[in-house]
């Protein structure tokens, strides 16, 4: 017979707990038998103390067991997803899942909302006129045979032991713990059913994680996880110390994410693209087909408009638009040398992209485009950067944020690569 004390008395004395004890505790908090207090604390002696591998491993599956896993086979295609740890301007999942999907594999993007200073997929999808977010296991089964990828929320029987520990976490200052990140991620996604997962592992200011030593650890935490449940993982480690694209913000992100799958777009973005397509394709076995060639020849770009389509949405409509915008100028002439990732994240979360809870509301056309990037040449007096919102009250507070969110000197600036690592279950 299980007790919950024991169990946190277990982990608090810097015990490893048994899959018998991880069974019961996740199935028992799930139906309310275990009390919140009693799982923070536990949440909290695991954040102290740390989980092993086969632990995490087995906490990720105990969560997965608390409700349905969605069946992909039959689809005639192999399937394959990727998920980011999130970022500033991070639009990459919006030309990267028609681009894969152009090349033979099946996506089921299962994707979340933005909170704080990154953003959310389906925020940025829902500034599309029509466009719906959540569909039924079966619509989803349909849009992968139809279309080939599918980007949507989470149907509600996927993981509920995870959704309900998310939200304890988030009240309770436990949500930096690398075990409960990586079990959080890994549980909905081997739910999906997919058979090849990609990892998008974010690293800089504008991510959680701040260091490559944090990054890493969480990649290899993330991918031995898969590498447990059979799937073919792996993790890119990726920098964000400066906004992706030139665009963030909802409606902007979903104009440029266009651009991309017209054949346009930021270098950085396509980079990311593309390379994440490639490694996407290499894990589900797909080889015939360059990415690059189905975004240049517009291939990608078909598949966009079908699958907008397939969930009500109009790719043609016109998107929202901010009723005020206006620029930040450059204070001196000379290479911009930073431009800071969080600060700018932060600065469209205030001008109405973000939200602060999760039943907040967002204004689609709110954000900022950075009209310059580090390594760039800017002039006194001309336009740096853009600010897009509906609540001119915001525009004073974010300009002053923001002037400490560049800097502009007349040294050149080192290149960082986009890609920073590489972890796989091969190593």
């Amino acid at each position: 017979m299980h007790s919950a004390v024991d169990v946190i008395r277990v982990k608090r004395d810097g015990g490893r707990l048994s899959d018998e004890q991880i069974d019961w505790v996740i199935d028992a908090y799930t139906r309310g038998e275990v009390a919140d207090e009693q799982m923070s604390a536990l949440a909290m002696a695991v954040l102290l103390r740390g989980m092993t591998p086969p632990e995490t491993a087995r906490w990720t599956a105990a969560m997965i067991a608390s409700g349905e896993t969605l069946v992909l086979s039959g689809l005639g295609r192999p399937t394959v997803d990727k998920h980011s740890t999130g970022g500033v301007g991070d639009k990459i999942t919006l030309p990267l899942t028609p681009l894969v999907a152009a090349c033979g594999a099946a996506v089921p993007q299962l994707s979340g909302r933005g909170l704080g200073h990154t953003g959310g997929t389906l925020d940025k999808l829902e500034s599309i006129p029509g466009w719906r977010a959540s569909l039924r296991a079966d619509e989803i089964r349909d849009r992968l045979r139809e279309v080939g990828g599918v980007i949507c929320a989470a149907t509600e029987g996927l993981a509920p032991a995870d959704r309900k520990l998310y939200a304890l976490r988030d009240v309770t200052g436990t949500v930096e713990s690398v075990p409960l990140i990586a079990s959080s991620i890994m549980s909905k996604k081997i739910a999906e059913g997919v058979e090849s997962l990609v990892l998008d592992v974010k690293c800089g200011s504008g991510a959680f994680m701040k260091t490559p030593d944090q990054a890493g650890e969480l990649a290899t935490a993330l991918v031995d996880i898969g590498a447990a449940h059979g799937l073919r993982v792996s993790a890119l480690i990726t920098d964000m110390s400066v906004p992706l694209g030139r665009a963030v913000g909802n409606a902007l992100e979903v104009a440029e994410s266009v651009d991309v799958l017209r054949g346009g777009g930021p270098p950085d973005v396509v980079e990311l693209t593309v390379e994440l397509a490639r490694e996407m394709l290499r894990r589900a076995g797909v080889s015939e087909v360059d990415p690059a060639e189905a975004l240049a020849d517009g291939r990608a770009h078909d598949v966009w408009r079908r699958m907008i389509a397939a969930q009500g949405g109009d790719p043609d409509a016109a998107l929202p638009r901010a009723r005020y915008v206006e620029t930040v100028t450059a204070p001196a002439t000379g290479t911009l040398t930073r431009l800071d990732a969080y600060a700018v994240g932060l600065a469209a979360w205030r001008l109405g992209a973000g939200r602060a809870r999760k039943e907040d509301t967002v204004d689609h056309g709110a954000g900022v485009r950075c009209l310059a990037k580090p390594g760039e040449q800017v002039t006194e007096g001309r336009p740096l950067l853009e600010l897009h919102t509906d609540r001119p009250e915001t525009l004073e507070p974010v300009r002053e944020a923001l002037a400490a969110a560049y800097e502009i000197s007349g040294a050149d600036v080192k290149s960082t690569p986009l890609i920073l690592d590489k972890v796989t279950s091969d190593r």
